[in-house]
């Protein structure tokens, strides 16, 4: 499956306003500040990724895309700016980004971006259930932004610009490993800047070390005899530790370990990458010592088996052939 492309350029002058704002409409990022007098040259590429994390690369002149829908599934936006100048407003912020700069907000909270001038930027949402692992006990995120000149921002940025430069070339399978990536880079930006605000930056607190173990089980997983032990030895410490730091976060080790294991088989089963492997195969292929074990579990999870869950996931189609995205998408800045 390729991206989506929209352009204004297909349209009459007279309806290129109109179209532009239907199109970032469908994408659930509602624009203002467009005149209906003066055509939009714009256009957007849109791309989802096997884990869900929806990319649109945007290209447009001076308007602001802003609002505040509600109801939508907890995620995080980034918006990379990629060209131009852009400010950042929410009630108490009014940040100008430079190129390289990547805003970022919770779903559900109000923000807006405001285009200065013509720009090209990357919209990024990508769904909390993509961020658990590494945010398991999470710090209470607010609207801000990330300066793409140093450090792990900087090779975020950098990551979300070449996705850009290479999104219309790209296939869905193509962006598994900018998945995996993105999803480590961003954690991280996220508890750093999490950590820096509570004045807890210390990487050997609790909470730091709680977000490694997690690191570590995840690169376990698909081990069937993994156990609370051999993360502890892992990790040296020992296994009421470990029990200890899980309490901590509400959560047991066993309970978080099953709920991993379904998530990475709910992913491999919505997967067109995956289509050819069959349930039993992913099961397994997830550290699960039976089909009938995870049916049962999976169904406990989610509310359906894993065959009524992959028999449910071909993704409905436009006229035109565009994904028939869900309104709520974006939630903000959107």
């Amino acid at each position: 499956m390729k991206a989506w492309s929209f352009s204004t350029e297909s349209h009459p002058r007279a309806e290129r306003a109109e179209a532009w704002r239907e199109a970032m409409g469908r994408l659930g990022l509602p624009i203002e500040g467009l005149s209906d007098g003066e055509p939009a040259a714009a256009s957007v590429v849109c791309l989802t990724s096997p884990l869900g994390i929806e990319f649109a690369l945007v290209e447009a002149g001076a308007q602001t895309i802003s609002g505040r829908l509600s109801g939508q599934p907890a995620a995080v936006w980034l918006a990379v700016l990629l060209h131009g100048e852009a400010t950042l407003v929410t009630e108490d912020l009014a940040a100008s980004i430079s190129p390289g700069d990547i805003a970022f907000g919770p779903t559900g909270h109000a923000a807006a971006l405001r285009l200065e001038t013509r720009s090209r930027l990357l919209f990024v949402r990508a769904p909390r259930v993509a961020l658990d692992h590494r945010l398991i006990k999470p710090f209470n995120l607010r609207v801000g932004w990330l300066e793409g000149s140093q450090g792990v921002p900087r090779i975020l940025s950098d990551l979300l610009r070449a996705t850009a430069e290479e999104l219309e070339n790209l296939s869905v399978d193509q962006l598994r490993p900018v998945d995996l990536a993105l999803t480590e880079f961003l954690a991280q930006c996220l508890l750093e800047r999490g950590a820096a605000s509570a004045d807890a930056a210390d990487a050997s607190t609790p909470t730091a070390h709680l977000q490694r173990l997690c690191q570590t089980i995840e690169t376990l997983l698909p081990d069937p005899d993994l156990s609370l032990r051999r993360v502890a030895d892992e990790e040296g410490v020992s296994p009421r530790y470990v029990q200890k730091l899980f309490a901590s976060a509400n959560e047991t080790f066993s309970h978080y370990l099953r709920s991993r294991r379904l998530d990475r088989c709910r992913i491999d089963l919505a997967s067109p990458q995956h289509a050819r492997l069959s349930i039993s195969e992913i099961c397994f292929r997830w550290g699960f010592n039976g089909s009938a074990h995870f049916s049962r579990a999976f169904r406990e999870q989610y509310g359906q088996s894993p065959r009524e869950f992959r028999q449910g996931r071909e993704i409905p189609r436009a006229s035109d052939g565009a994904p028939r995205l869900p309104p709520e998408i974006y939630s903000s800045p959107a």
